[in-house]
C-alpha cells in the first residue's frame, strides 16, 4: 500500500499546481499542512509552468494499492 500527500496550490495565472509527498507521517494534522503550505507559498522556492505558487487551494491523501506479479 502506498500513500502520498497531494498538496493543491492555486497559481498566479488562475491554473492548479500539485506538490507530492510520498509516505507522509501519519495522522495527518491539517493546521501543520496549512501552515506548511503558508510557508511554501511565502518562500517563493517552487514555481509551476503555470506561474508563482499564490494560494492554497486543498490536500489530500491519496492511498493506492499495488499488487505485482513475477511474470519471469
Amino acid at each position: 500500500m502506498a500513500k502520498t500527500l497531494e498538496l493543491q496550490f492555486g497559481t498566479e495565472f488562475g491554473k492548479t499546481a500539485n506538490i507530492t509527498i510520498d509516505n507522509p507521517k501519519e495522522p495527518i494534522d491539517e493546521e501543520i499542512v496549512k501552515l506548511s503550505m503558508a510557508q511554501i507559498i511565502a518562500s517563493e522556492v517552487f514555481v509551476s509552468v503555470s506561474g508563482k505558487l499564490v494560494s492554497v487551494k486543498g490536500a489530500r491523501v491519496i492511498d493506492r494499492n499495488v499488487t505485482e506479479y513475477e511474470l519471469a
